[in-house]
């Protein structure tokens, strides 16, 4: 049905614009642009830079369909001229209507939304038809002419031809020719600067210039050079040096006879002008030093530098007012500008980068001033001020769910941040969250709130390394570095095994560049304690139905069974089946006695309580410039081992073991295991709108010594908004297994997407995807071989899912809606793996925020 529905709606949409008339808004004597074609030297070029040239473009097309023109065209051209003329078309319906309602109403129906309201929203939402304008394409050959020739191309001849269509009504094309003749090429490179300081900088750094001898002329890279002179200078000392002192003479001849294509350079660098008493006058550039470091920790508009007291602290003054609220050391380590150096601007950036890192400061500001009495006028003084953030700060969050495990969610979350609290830039997050929920299955079913979360969390930043031996040495103070100790607890109540969490970690973060970022975990420590047990059956129906269906087959205890036949959950019935064949008490066949101790192993490992005591090393590099870069790539690899300490400490100290001669802590098994990541994402911008989005993604976890398995919460599963959009989360894999359980994982997961992105109209994009991988057991106690990933030929075990998506862009966030189709999937017999279910009824419908990688 569904798919039937699907197909008229499709169907009716391609009906619907079919029939609209694209030329409807078109005069007779006009042209729809349907196309622009640029030939160079006879070939067809097209790229993005070409492109952003043209005065006109075609309309926008989805599906080769000009759809926002056909929306543009459902419009009325003058609505209020069609309301009024059907308010007159009857001779008594306008005095009728004013009766009835007023003069004033019924001019303001001319108004309403749907006399005219409608109309404006089809026209902003659709796109006027582009009619070829003869002055825009000659502006366009201009503008073409003006950029060969800023490729070096002088003798470049540009024309236009406007090409009516003969089988297509009042449609055009528009065909550029370039011919762009023989390019120009740099020749001889000279200089001529004025200042002393500013060519000695420039004596060292000339091998990286951008303009060479030889090269083609390039305008682009006359204007990189000037930026990267400038950004030397001002790096070199040089406080004052402008962009705007340094030109470019470049000799050339463009005649037609001309045979020598080669253009003499002569680079300029002048001194300083300034304006003195109405005259310009010249002074040279010169190398200034910053003497002097004011901070000024506690600056409003209001005090401003009233009533001040002082500190000096290494080489720095610090001003405030009454009593100093931060450590000094805390103000002078996060400063890069330091006394008696030369000045540069990236010291400026990087300090104000730092103090930033502090969050303890609203945006400072730094200005520097010439030291009084200077007679060279080349020393500065630097003024720091500081404006401090409230100390307290108090955020509330709601939310409301829908998942597997509760039908409707309500969610709260609350935070209280204090800053500054040992006086060094500290900063300490109180939070708490809790969630009421339904479920139909849960105890208490017949209250509508039957099931609930509550939790907390203390944070608490240090804004530099909390270790007991330095490390300035390896990590600086420019690499901003930090300190979390974060602890956390949440209790489950009628949700799952109703889990008691508890956790601790200790991390250290630092960034040895803009693109390059690492995180240490020295302690996370996780204590997970199941609480009802007894609910396992319950929690996870799948594996219930499985041992069901094989106890089924065999002449179980009637005490084991309900009234309807089945294994009981609620009085043991299901368990005490599960341990006769243990106890070989009841004979079953091979594979359901294997099925049996499977399930069983499941059992006991998703109902151990959990002791996680680990430490992690995460590397990322991410050359992302920011939101709107559509170039980049990132990496991130991650280490983790579990249990090693633990493991060292058990033989000195004694520990406890259990029946299996495993380790216990309190009373329960520590985990032990090795587990690594690595996940790379890289985009391609093909156009200015359209992107072309990869990701890899490779875990594995592998336990060890203390352990035979990993821990659920460290496990990897398949599916999902962000992951294989053809498989619901948890529900692919592991292997060809068919997903037998609830909630599918294991410990070694293979993920690779492809995402083609493109523009609809307005903030309305679509994409298409192929989602390939899957999840395996390995090295693990997990006997199913469907389960396992045990040689390469386990490849052919990777799910692939493809479909599309359609998205909103809010510019502060994207609306995401994707549909998944599962066109090779694993869990079906050899042969009837592809496209066996692609279609809308087994199609799986993801909603996210964002995109997915």
């Amino acid at each position: 049905m569904k798919s039937a529905c699907t197909k008229i709606a499709v169907i009716t949409l391609f009906v619907l614009f079919s029939s609209c008339n694209a030329v409807k808004r078109v005069p007779e004597d006009g042209l729809l642009l349907t196309k622009n074609t640029l030939l160079e030297n006879g070939n067809e070029v097209s790229n993005d830079t070409l492109e952003s040239l043209f005065y006109q473009k075609p309309n926008s097309r989805l599906l080769r369909t000009p759809i926002r023109l056909h929306i543009y065209n459902l419009a009325a051209e003058d609505p209020e001229a069609n309301y009024k003329e059907w308010l007159e078309k009857k001779p008594k319906r306008h005095s009728r209507l004013a009766k009835f309602l007023s003069e004033k109403q019924v001019q303001r129906l001319g108004r309403s939304f749907w006399s005219y309201g409608i109309h404006n929203a089809l026209k902003n939402t659709g796109e006027p038809p582009t009619i070829i304008d003869p002055l825009k394409t000659s502006r366009t050959a201009s503008r073409l002419k003006s950029y060969y020739n800023s490729k070096g191309y002088f003798n470049s001849e540009v024309d236009y031809t406007i090409i009516p269509l003969e089988h297509q009504k009042k449609r055009g094309e528009v065909s550029y020719t370039v011919n762009t003749g023989k390019p120009y090429y740099l020749d001889t490179i000279t200089t001529t600067i004025a200042s002393h300081a500013v060519d000695s900088i420039y004596q060292l750094h000339k091998k990286q210039s951008f303009i060479k001898t030889g090269n083609q002329y390039d305008l682009l890279k006359f204007g990189n050079e000037r930026t990267r002179l400038t950004t030397i200078f001002r790096n070199s000392g040089l406080y004052t040096f402008q962009q705007s002192s340094i030109n470019f003479e470049i000799a050339r001849d463009t005649t037609q006879n001309s045979n020598d294509f080669k253009m003499p350079v002569t680079l300029f660098i002048e001194n300083l002008t300034r304006r003195d008493n109405g005259r310009l006058i010249e002074i040279p550039y010169q190398v200034h030093h910053i003497k002097k470091i004011n901070i000024y920790a506690d600056y409003t508009f209001q005090n401003q530098k009233d009533n001040l007291d002082s500190i000096s602290h290494n080489n720095y003054t610090i001003f405030y007012h009454n009593k100093l609220r931060y450590r000094p050391k805390a103000l002078t380590d996060a400063m890069a500008i330091s006394a008696e150096t030369v000045y540069t601007d990236n010291d400026r950036a990087l300090t104000y980068r730092q103090i930033n890192n502090l969050r303890t400061f609203k945006y400072p500001n730094i200005e520097y001033k010439y030291i009084a009495n200077d007679s060279l006028q080349n020393n500065l003084e630097a003024n720091i001020y500081l404006s401090p953030i409230d100390r307290f700060s108090l955020e509330f969050n709601t939310d409301v769910s829908h998942s597997n495990i509760q039908d409707f969610g309500i969610s709260f979350s609350t935070s209280l941040i204090s800053r500054n609290i040992f006086r060094g830039a500290e900063t300490l997050e109180l939070s708490a969250r809790g969630t009421l929920g339904s479920q139909k299955n849960a105890a208490n079913s017949d209250q509508f709130f039957n099931i609930s979360e509550i939790g907390g969390d203390i944070k608490l930043s240090f804004p530099r390394i909390f270790f007991p031996i330095k490390t300035n040495r390896w990590i600086p103070k420019y690499m901003l570095p930090e300190t979390r100790l974060q602890f956390g607890t949440s209790i489950q109540e009628n949700i799952g095994l109703d889990k008691r969490s508890f956790n601790g970690i200790t991390r250290y973060s630092w960034s040895p560049s803009t693109t390059h970022k690492n995180v240490l975990e020295m302690l996370n420590i996780q204590f997970i304690n199941n609480m009802n047990v007894d609910n396992f059956f319950n929690v996870y129906q799948s594996t219930y139905n499985r041992l069901n269906s094989i106890a089924k087959n065999y002449p179980v205890n009637p005490d084991y069974l309900d009234d309807n036949g089945n294994l009981s959950i609620n009085t043991g019935g299901a368990q005490n089946f599960i341990m006769d064949v243990q106890n070989n008490t009841l004979q079953l066949s091979d594979e359901d006695n294997q099925a049996v101790r499977s399930i069983e192993e499941r059992r006991v490992r998703l109902t151990d309580n959990n002791l996680i005591f680990a430490s992690n090393f995460t590397f990322t590099q991410n050359n992302r410039t920011n939101f709107t870069d559509n170039n980049f790539s990132q990496f991130r690899a991650k280490l983790e081992l579990a249990g090693n300490i633990l493991s060292a400490l058990a033989q000195p100290f004694n520990f406890e073991k259990n029946e299996h001669e495993k380790y216990l802590v309190f009373g329960v098994q520590f985990s032990q295991y090795v587990k690594t990541e690595f996940d790379y994402i890289k985009y391609w911008q093909i156009n200015r709108e359209n992107v072309l989005a990869f990701r890899a993604f490779a875990g594995i976890a592998i336990p060890y010594g203390n352990s035979s398995n990993i821990p659920f919460s460290r496990s990897y599963f398949a599916g999902g908004s962000n992951d294989n959009r053809a498989w619901q989360a948890y529900s692919l894999g592991p292997g060809s297994s068919g997903s037998t359980n609830d909630f599918n994982e294991a410990n070694m997961k293979l993920a690779f997407n492809l995402e083609y992105r493109f523009p609809i109209f307005g903030g309305f994009k679509g994409a298409l995807f192929a989602d390939a991988g899957n999840i395996w057991n390995i090295l693990d106690d997990v006997n199913d071989p469907s389960s396992q990933f045990q040689s390469i030929d386990s490849i052919k075990d990777i799910a692939l899912g493809s479909g599309f998506g359609l998205r909103y862009d809010f510019s502060f966030f994207v609306l995401r809606f994707d549909t998944g189709f599962k066109t090779y999937n694993p869990a079906l017999p050899t042969g009837q793996r592809w496209f066996k279910h692609y279609n809308f009824s087994n199609a799986v419908f993801n909603i996210g925020i964002n995109y997915p990688f």
